[in-house]
């Protein structure tokens, strides 16, 4: 839409209605897009009600139903459940339920509703939107409204935010609350991992999912348990033996435990269930293992929603209401879901059949059927769990090696790549070594053979175990050129930050004068600054921002009772604002100062006025995020003396500067399953790229596309050479010249309550939801 489209479609926000509830099993995330529609909505000048307790409250009506204003939703967006509240409801599946829904809008002048539920809730809103006209004739025939009231809300517009831990709805990439429920699942993992080690026990671990097993794959991929099972793939027949044999072998190998992950919903072949308490005593029986069954139930959905989850819902809590003023009794009602990194909207009843589709397939035992309309992520992550978890022999020794090695700073997730690099290396019967402390290692022949069990529980293990430096390679090259050559390398992984890169980009353009670095450089991303061109996203980047979310979650919490306090907090990201941007929406921060987007002396003023106005309000505290590099003059110290002079008998400032905690800490769900597909598509590639290569006994590679950054575009995994990537970088600034991100700019902006300008906001696009639109990889 053009610009002043979309500045009319502002407009049209005046005199609209809107209401907003959350509906079925609560998700962490809700919160944060029901703060994200009323602000929306406010920000576009309509009116926006608040329904208590779901589809009961708008049953029921009466203070069930309220007006809300800005403050309303000020400070929920870190609280977990929804604060409006959830409740089944009886009543609206059936038509009088519906009659007095109906009747309880019209009278608040509302035809607008948002619905933020799982499958079950935005079937029942569509089933109330086909029959709105039907329910208003009646109510006038009744007398309880007028012609003419029915008559201006003849049409009802209904929009859906998909709310479900178990991310079971076909057609987006991720459901709101799945990503929290993963961060809950693998905290409790890694603590049973060390008791579990203590006493060389085995652990059944129950995780939710009736209907589905994404949270149980995806946390055994996480996790590298040694057993899984999930409704959509049964195990075969005689898989009691097989795996008690498995079991045994790992013991045999020096493994101290065993970790089993089951859905809640697994199933035989034969479709009879598969519970905990029977593969416990499985275990016991034929193994004599110490073996504990913990089932995690409600857990799961509880807590504060991850940094995913905040962006997440408050991007498509911004499209929902976008949507909404764009639609006519034409338009098929609609869901918002994500896509790559973008919101998307898919039309609902195509995506509710295509869900419903995927449980039809599973009790008519049509399983790989069922996996693929999972769709191509998660058919994908079967794939990968089943390679990676127990070793199988090469079919053939090839003649191949390759080195491994991290450079740049630590990354969270590194451990994870370097482990899945390793296994799958080994199982296509390469040669693999282990390179400590980056480039400088290599040049000091740091190199070492490495077994699949040396890399056993890496995954979930933060920092760089094989050690890494900054050093470049220009510093040490015939050193470095001498040892690939002693230990016959044929290809490299370097998994690091914008050094990784650099490094690459400095070997390529020595490969005219070292025959030696003519073979395949593949580079994974890793760097908490997000700051590597060739991906949209670096591995590290997401552990770095829940980090730091958690610590601004703290700093607001620290100001509760006191008087009014504004915080200014320094990030990392060296002059790349991803970090800063990132934290500033998911912790619902007034402003964020990055070097990308410039500033001066006026902006700050501004900012100060516009929070002091703020503060002399209902608003208690105010949250000002500083990247370290943003400006040379205007320090995290001169913003702090700025807002304390200028808000001075209104607010008192404090400064906080994060600093290395954002590097620490073990990684998020997102980066050990970006990290282990990483490795995995890495050496795939390699592999390739050595075959394809390999002449007269040599490999000898010295094309561009033979040294590439593997990343992440929208759903695309690619292979960026560095050479055609150097165009695209600000080496200056050691950053992309183009960021995606910096588009969520203005919804952090908007959500603060800055009249800034609308036209540049992307709408979301329709996506049509279909056999052939899941079979599309949807990356991670």
């Amino acid at each position: 839409m053009s610009s002043a489209g979309l500045e009319k479609l502002r407009m049209t926000g005046a005199g609209r209605a809107i209401a907003a509830l959350t509906s079925g099993g609560d998700a962490q995330g809700m919160n944060a897009a029901i703060r994200a529609v009323t602000r929306m909505g406010i920000y576009v000048g309509a009116k926006v009600y608040l329904v208590y307790e779901g589809y009961q409250g708008l049953v029921d009506g009466g203070d069930n139903i309220k007006l809300a204003n800005w403050q309303s939703v000020t400070n929920i967006i870190q609280l977990g459940g929804t604060v409006i509240g959830s409740a089944r409801c009886k009543a609206f599946t059936m038509r009088e339920g519906r009659l007095a829904a109906a009747f309880n809008l019209v009278k608040r002048g509302i035809s607008n509703l948002c619905v933020c539920g799982g499958d079950g809730s935005l079937t029942g809103a569509n089933i109330f939107r086909a029959e709105w006209s039907g329910l208003l004739e009646e109510l006038v025939q009744k007398g309880r409204i007028t012609a003419e009231t029915a008559q201006k809300h003849g049409h009802l517009n209904i929009v859906g935010l998909v709310g479900s831990i178990d991310n079971d709805f076909c057609g987006t990439d991720m459901t709101i609350g799945a990503d929290s429920a993963l961060n809950r699942i693998t905290e409790i993992i890694d603590a049973i991992t060390t008791t579990a080690t203590s006493h060389q026990r085995t652990f059944v671990l129950e995780v939710m999912g009736r209907h589905c097993g994404y949270l149980a794959l995806v946390s055994a991929l996480a996790s590298g348990a040694d057993w899984l099972f999930i409704p959509e793939a049964p195990p075969e027949d005689g898989w009691e033996e097989l795996m008690c044999a498995r079991l045994e072998e790992s013991r045999s190998k020096g493994c101290r435990l065993n970790i089993i992950i089951i859905a809640e919903g697994a199933i035989s072949r034969s479709g009879e269930a598969i519970t905990s308490n029977y593969i416990k005593d499985l275990v016991v029986s034929r193994l004599g293992y110490d073996t504990r069954v913990t089932v995690l139930g409600h857990v799961q959905r509880g807590g504060t929603p991850s940094a995913f989850d905040r962006v997440l819902s408050s991007k498509l809590g911004v499209e929902a209401v976008v949507a909404l003023l764009e639609a006519t009794p034409d338009t098929p009602a609609c869901v918002i879901g994500l896509s790559g990194n973008q919101a998307v909207r898919l039309p609902l009843v195509e995506a509710v059949e295509m869900t419903k589709e995927v449980q039809r397939a599973m009790n008519e035992k049509r399983f790989e059927e069922a996996i693929q309309l999972r769709g191509r992520s998660f058919e994908n992550n079967w794939s990968i769990y089943k390679l990676l978890a127990y070793q199988k022999s090469a079919a053939v020794q090839s003649e191949h090696s390759i080195a491994i090695l991290n450079v740049g700073a630590p990354a969270a997730g590194m451990n994870a790549a370097v482990r899945s690099a390793v296994r799958v290396a080994l199982a296509s019967g390469h040669r693999v070594y282990i390179v400590n402390d980056g480039f400088e290692g290599l040049a000091k022949g740091a190199v070492n053979e490495v077994s699949w069990n040396q890399v056993a529980g890496w995954t979930g293990l933060g920092g760089s175990l094989l050690g890494t430096k900054r050093t470049l390679p220009s510093t040490c090259m015939d050193k470095l050129v001498e040892n690939l050559n002693k230990f016959s390398i044929h290809s490299l992984l370097v998994i690091g930050g914008f050094e990784a890169y650099e490094g690459v980009l400095e070997l390529v353009e020595a490969r005219g004068r070292y025959d030696e670095l003519c073979i395949p450089m593949c580079i994974i991303p890793a760097t908490i600054s997000n700051n590597v061109p060739g991906t949209e996203f670096s591995l590290g980047s997401d552990t770095a921002v829940n980090a730091a979310m958690s610590s601004c979650d703290k700093i607001k919490q620290s100001a509760s009772g006191t008087k009014r306090r504004v915080f200014v907090v320094e990030t990392m990201g060296g002059y790349c604002g991803y970090l800063a941007t990132t934290t500033s929406i998911a912790v619902g921060a007034d402003a964020a100062y990055i070097f990308e987007d410039p500033f001066n002396i006026h902006d700050l003023t501004t900012n100060v006025v516009h929070l002091t106005e703020k503060m002399k309000k209902d608003i208690q505290r105010g949250l000002v995020l500083r990247n370290e590099k943003c400006h040379e003059h205007y320090t995290t110290d001169f913003i702090h003396k700025l807002y304390s002079a200028e808000g001075k008998g209104v607010f008192d400032c404090r400064v906080n500067i994060l600093g290395h905690l954002q590097q620490g800490g073990v990684p998020t769900p997102f980066d050990r399953n970006y990290g282990t597909k990483l490795g995995v598509r890495a050496v795939q590639w390699l592999t390739e790229k050595m075959n394809d290569s390999f002449r007269q006994g040599r490999v000898f590679a010295n094309t561009p596309d033979t040294a590439c950054v593997v990343g992440l575009y929208k759903k695309a995994m690619t292979f960026s050479p560095v050479t055609e990537l150097k165009e695209q970088t600000d080496f200056e600034h050691r950053m992309p010249k183009t960021q995606w991100w910096l588009n969520l700019r203005l919804m952090l902006k908007m959500l603060a309550k800055y009249q800034t300008s609308f036209n540049e906001y992307v709408t979301g696009e329709i996506e049509h939801v279909t056999r052939r639109s899941l079979s599309i990889d949807t990356g991670f």
